[in-house]
């Protein structure tokens, strides 16, 4: 039986997929996880008890395990684990990314300079040092608007636009006090001490999610995002597929992943791109070695093999029962071809339930009501009663996930929208307790509101 080693937090949203695929094909899992090693199998799920800020003993231990069952491949789910993931690869003698690959895919600062070393379009930029991030706004090459973000942190935490010389200034008082919290220093990334500044991108957003085999990307579907992505914050919502651009756009859009991933240094495994599209072209946001987060994947599901595929996307009858992305990739992890897998032909997608505002989560409302709205097939509140919420850019979760499928993408965000209108979240915002973006939030939902002629 293969075996394939998954590296994870402990709370990975993927995990249990992995596992119900793991069972389909018949392969064997073993986790290495981020937990103490003095704990004896908390989880019960016989993990290699990992510290992905120890590389070197986590990597000891995982050999040591290996030994004792033999490993056919290796994943990263999630942005911590992909140095060590890929150090793990190496030292096993299996398809993996170089480690300093991976180390410059979750470093923005490395990622803006290998991509200008390569000629892709990059917006100028700049990296500070916390402790002297006040002088950023006397910086020559500073120019607004633009935007402020830390190296390290994912899904749009702590990224801020900034219009002016107070907003800039704002904006990084309040990135400053992020990195000096508790849960972000207990990461251990050594990306806590700089930010980056660099130059907004006008255009919209596209995600685009693939696999890369001896350097070659297998693009599985490009996502659109229909929210503007304008600032101040960058919250993502809906994520839909297949993509409304043009075929030369999207054409375009693989080519400069591609050569992103080419850039990095990237070679094996799992690839999740972000990019904007505007009159300056292509701009490659992330190419990260890992597949999309949280629950997201589900949107993905693959029909029938067709005709090989490389840079384009194809689509398929459905088989009796779609294969997942988790499917997929651990098929490509156990060395298997994917070549010919493409994605169904039904648009699918996803919104990711943004936070309003912060607090603790008291109860949730109209759950029924949104999951009959036709062309839903899910939702799922993955926030628990009593959680802390908190919106962007301080907030690193969702309130949970909606899923929708339906003839065209137009019709899914029409069906994911309606379901999240029928849903009510009663938060109580702590006493004494100020959220500090409510009021930058309300003024741009206003704006927001007002432009497009929409009732507050």
């Amino acid at each position: 039986m293969p075996r394939v080693l998954i590296l994870s937090t402990t709370t990975g949203y993927q995990l249990r997929s992995f596992g119900d695929a793991a069972e389909r094909a018949g392969i064997d899992l073993i986790f290495a996880t981020d937990r103490c090693h003095r704990l004896d199998d908390p989880w019960r799920d016989a993990a290699v008890p990992v510290r992905f800020h120890e590389e070197d003993a986590s990597l000891r231990a995982i050999v040591d395990a290996a030994r004792a069952r033999p490993i056919d491949g290796v994943l990263a789910v999630g942005d911590r684990p992909v140095v060590l993931a890929a150090r793990a690869a190496q030292a096993l003698g299996l398809p993996g990314n170089p480690p300093e690959a991976a180390a410059a895919s979750a470093n923005k600062r490395l990622v803006r300079q290998r991509f200008a070393a390569a000629g892709l379009p990059v917006p100028w930029f700049f990296d500070v040092s916390r402790a002297e991030a006040g002088s950023a706004v006397h910086d020559p090459r500073l120019r607004f608007p633009c935007v402020v973000k830390p190296l390290g942190l994912s899904g749009s935490r702590g990224v801020m636009r900034a219009n002016s010389p107070a907003e800039l200034d704002a904006a990084i008082a309040r990135l400053d006090a992020l990195l000096s919290r508790k849960d972000v220093r207990a990461l251990r990334s050594g990306l806590e001490e700089t930010m980056l500044v660099e130059g907004f991108i006008e255009g919209r957003e596209v995600a685009v999610e693939g696999v890369l085999t001896r350097g070659t990307l297998q693009a599985f579907a490009i996502f659109d995002k229909p929210d503007p992505l304008d600032g101040p914050f960058f919250e993502e919502t809906i994520y839909v597929t297949p993509s409304a651009l043009p075929a030369a756009t999207q054409q375009a859009v693989f080519e400069h992943v591609q050569r992103a991933a080419s850039a990095l240094g990237l070679t094996d495994g799992p690839v999740h791109a972000e990019c904007r599209i505007g009159p300056g072209g292509v701009f490659v946001l992330e190419a990260a070695a890992r597949p999309i987060g949280g629950l997201c994947s589900k949107v993905l599901r693959f029909g029938d093999v067709g005709p090989p595929i490389a840079n384009r996307i194809g689509v398929t009858p459905p088989r009796s029962r779609p294969a997942s992305l988790e499917d997929v990739l651990l098929r490509h992890a156990t060395g298997r071809d994917i070549t010919r897998e493409v994605r169904e032909s039904r648009a699918a997608g996803v919104m990711m339930i943004p936070i309003p505002q912060r607090g603790t989560l008291k109860s949730v409302e109209g759950h029924d009501a949104a999951a009959a709205v036709q062309g839903i097939e899910e939702v799922r509140i993955t926030a628990k009663r009593d959680q802390l919420l908190e919106p962007l850019p301080e907030a690193g979760s969702y309130l949970g996930f909606i899923f929708g499928r339906g003839p065209d993408p137009a019709t899914v965000v029409s069906a994911l929208k309606s379901a999240h209108a029928r849903l009510r979240f009663h938060i109580a915002t702590p006493i004494g307790v100020i959220d500090p973006g409510n009021e930058e939030r309300r003024t741009a939902d206003e704006e927001r509101r007002t432009k497009n002629g929409e009732p507050f």
